[in-house]
């Protein structure tokens, strides 16, 4: 059983088996000539992927869904550090991640001096051991609206990558990973301060909650997103056995479906907010582009279709929990249909 749902959350996660070395190969001259050379200053777009260790992707996860409950049950966030190195050919690697000891709230997190106090004594603690790898950058979790960065989060990403290059932004949704059964993660860096980036494609539509728009809105050209690769080797995969033993019964016997309730009548609550902001005039103008067989517009630049893939989305969240519900109800039930029967054969004989 145990090994069923490791090996579901590595299909699930895209998880790469590597038994490379030279991943976990730390150079400090090698990152000395990086940070002397900074080739970041002359390209915006150097980074260009995040190659995360499934290990440390666990430890992120277990953090953020470990969080106390806020007010009606909702998570508080949460803020973390990674180690790893970044590499000439614009990667991140990150091959470990650590608590920071903060304070943080439904809707925001900030390191104080304890945090800064215990990543120094940290990083300090981890030279001693020989363990290699510097801090390369933070991650924390936005529970339940989505991977993306804040105003507070742009401010905060801006701000290490003046003063302690290269350096990586993690934002990790544990409500929508729980519902999802998929790590719910984005990896991003901030542009520096008064740089436009040119005109992309359009991006993908992402559900936000209505009370959170504006400041998407406000903030989403100051930063890019980096595609992110999951990793694994021989010794990643012990680590990650002895963690599926101690805490698969746990994985087991949750339901999304009842950790989850209070975020799922939440986003109700915004999708009926989102219909009744939408005016007559918007409406009228789809029917008459129907009428007129004028060329349609994008889901995603359309206010109902905007709505309609939220809904789509939270849907299917619910009927994955619904299913693994029904499939639970099966397996066990069934063992104890076998067991009672087995006991009655005994009896009779």
């Amino acid at each position: 059983m145990a090994d069923t749902a490791q090996r579901t959350f590595e299909i699930e996660n895209s998880i790469q088996s590597l038994d490379d070395a030279a991943i976990y190969r730390y150079s400090e001259e090698e990152q000395d000539a990086i940070y002397e050379k900074k080739p970041w200053k002359e390209d915006n777009h150097f980074f260009k992927v995040v190659r995360i260790s499934a290990v440390a992707l666990v430890k992120m996860v277990m953090h953020t869904k470990s969080s106390g409950n806020g007010i009606l049950g909702q998570m508080n966030e949460v803020m973390g550090l990674m180690l790893g190195r970044a590499t000439t050919d614009g990667t991140f690697i990150v091959t470990d991640a650590f608590p920071l000891p903060v304070e943080g709230t439904e809707t925001r997190v900030n390191a104080g001096e304890s945090a800064n106090e215990f990543m120094v004594t940290f990083t300090e603690n981890c030279e001693r051991v020989g363990k290699s790898g510097h801090v390369c950058g933070w991650y924390h979790s936005h529970p339940g609206y989505g991977c993306w960065l804040s105003g507070i989060d742009v401010q905060t990403q801006m701000s290490y990558q003046a003063h302690q290059e290269p350096w990586l932004a993690i934002v990790i949704d544990p409500i929508r990973t729980c519902a999802a059964g998929k790590v719910e993660i984005g990896a991003f860096r901030t542009y520096p301060e008064g740089y436009v980036p040119p005109e992309d494609g359009p991006s993908e539509y992402q559900s936000i909650p209505l009370e959170k728009i504006e400041d998407f809105g406000v903030h989403c050209k100051q930063y890019y997103q980096l595609p992110i690769e999951i990793f694994k080797n021989s010794i990643d995969s012990a680590i990650l056995d002895l963690l599926w033993n101690k805490y698969w019964i746990d994985t087991l016997s949750s339901s999304p479906l009842l950790h989850n309730r209070s975020f799922t009548n939440k986003m109700v609550q915004d999708c009926v907010q989102k219909l009744e902001q939408i005016d007559t005039a918007t409406v009228l103008q789809s029917r008459f582009r129907m009428v007129m067989q004028e060329p349609k517009k994008r889901k995603e630049d359309n206010p109902l279709g905007k709505i309609a893939m939220d809904a789509t989305k939270m849907a299917s969240e619910q009927v994955q929990g619904l299913t693994n519900q029904v499939v639970k109800f099966a397996l066990f039930n069934c063992c104890q249909c076998r067991a009672d029967h087995s006991a009655a054969t005994a009896m009779e004989r």
